[in-house]
């Protein structure tokens, strides 16, 4: 715990970053800016950055006077926090009416104490399977080489290698290529949502550019087995995966999906097979399922239709359909979890609270992975149309009430192997 509230940091616009002694750094809840308490605060995890934030000014507490006022020496400074961690408050800032909107990463609350960078934030998993001191880039360049010349003719595995691993630097295609743990599987080029914030595809007049490139083409079942039956019978706490950041939505490729799991499970029984999608087709859910699917991570950034919808703005499809696709996984007895999109202000709203408390009885929700959302704070609460987000219970309180309520219910970042799952849940599996 802190002996003092951190200061608050600014930028030059020249890529240097300073303190201003003058100021208590604070967070921002919704629209907000609030004291952090000084047993919010953590060191800045390895792996994170800072961001400067371009046409903002920092908001912190006088320190001789405790009035909230703006910092003034130069542009915002906001931290990214890597996986693994959830924020509690976004950074705090005033914009100028021309100030540029923020590329799609998490803008987490940041201060400067004692010669350290500290944030708002707790470590929600344990697992190390995306830090960044595990990952030798021999290692991964000498996996791709390999796997390159083992699946000469295979499209994904020239996507996973070439876009995911080596110039996104994608954790969970690298770990493939190191042969380890999680292994992606893109599967779907079209999506039939539109999501204001979407990784992989932004239309040209949007003001923010997508941060990386989409699957172009429709794998076959056979180039997905090709990879993916070697990876589960050899790969330590396998999962495979389909649904990823670099591709639309797996669900409409579902037809494919299901030949792939069922030639999969003729080869093997290794391992989980797992799909992260938005939930829109609980008969496609159904029919993976029936064919061996493990587990489902719906992707949502909220428990509430009225906050979903203007954010996905879904093609042929409603909330009640993802609801409805967790429930017929936990009817086959898979593991469901939600990948929840944190929003300090939105997130921990009691109106929030009450929504997904509703949603974690009526679906028998297994897991929340309490995911950082990537997004310009101003923009997102704009294109909403939220001008209040109403009483905020705080992050940590948040946390606190629904494990205390909840207590089968498994905090964490990443989607657990089957051996997880069906064993010791909090066994710290990846050293």
């Amino acid at each position: 715990m802190l002996s003092s509230s951190p200061y608050v940091l600014y930028s030059d616009g020249k890529g240097n970053i300073f303190e201003d002694v003058s100021l208590y750094s604070v967070g921002r809840t919704g629209w907000d800016a609030v004291p952090v308490p000084e047993d919010e605060w953590i060191e800045l995890p390895g792996g994170g950055q800072l961001y400067e934030l371009p046409g903002r000014r920092g908001i912190g507490i006088d320190i001789k006077t405790g009035d909230m006022r703006l910092c003034v020496k130069g542009w915002a400074v906001a931290a990214f926090i890597p996986p693994a961690h959830t924020g509690f408050y976004v950074a705090a800032y005033e914009a100028s009416p021309d100030a540029p909107t923020l590329p799609l990463f998490c803008y987490t609350a940041v201060g400067w104490h004692n010669e350290k960078f500290y944030v708002p934030a707790v470590r929600i998993e344990q697992d190390i399977r995306q830090e960044c001191a595990g990952f030798n880039e021999g290692e991964v360049h000498s996996g791709v080489k390999k796997l390159i010349k083992t699946y000469p003719h295979n499209r994904l595995v020239a996507h996973l290698a070439n876009n995911c691993a080596l110039t996104y630097h994608c954790p969970a295609a690298r770990n493939f290529f190191i042969g380890r743990w999680e292994c992606p599987v893109p599967s779907s080029p079209a999506c039939n949502a539109n999501c204001h914030g979407c990784i992989s595809f932004q239309p040209e007049e949007e003001t923010i550019v997508s941060t990386q490139d989409r699957l172009t083409f429709k794998p076959t079942a056979e180039e997905i087995v090709e990879f993916t039956v070697p990876h589960l019978k050899s790969a330590p706490y396998p999962i495979i995966s389909f649904g990823q950041g670099c591709e639309g939505e797996p669900l409409l490729m579902w037809e494919t999906i299901r030949e792939a799991i069922i030639e999969i499970r003729k080869h093997t029984n290794s391992g989980s097979i797992n799909i992260n999608t938005n939930g829109s087709k609980p008969n496609a859910v159904r029919a993976l399922c029936e064919a061996g699917l493990n587990s489902i991570r719906v992707s949502t950034n909220s428990a509430r239709t009225e906050i979903y919808t203007p954010y996905y703005r879904p093609n042929n499809y409603v909330f009640e359909d993802i609801v409805e696709s967790l429930k017929v996984v936990r009817g086959y007895g898979g593991w469901t979890s939600i990948n929840y999109f944190v929003f300090p202000g939105v997130t921990d709203s009691v109106a929030e609270y009450e929504a997904l408390r509703n949603l974690i009885i009526d679906t028998d929700l297994q897991m929340i992975q309490w995911r950082n959302f990537n997004i310009d704070p101003d923009w997102y609460l704009g294109k909403l149309g939220l001008t209040d987000t109403g009483e905020v219970l705080g992050m940590k309180q948040l946390l606190h009430l629904i494990k205390e309520e909840f207590p089968h219910l498994k905090f964490g970042y990443f989607n657990p192997p089957i051996e997880r799952i069906k064993g010791n849940y909090e066994t710290d599996f990846a050293h």
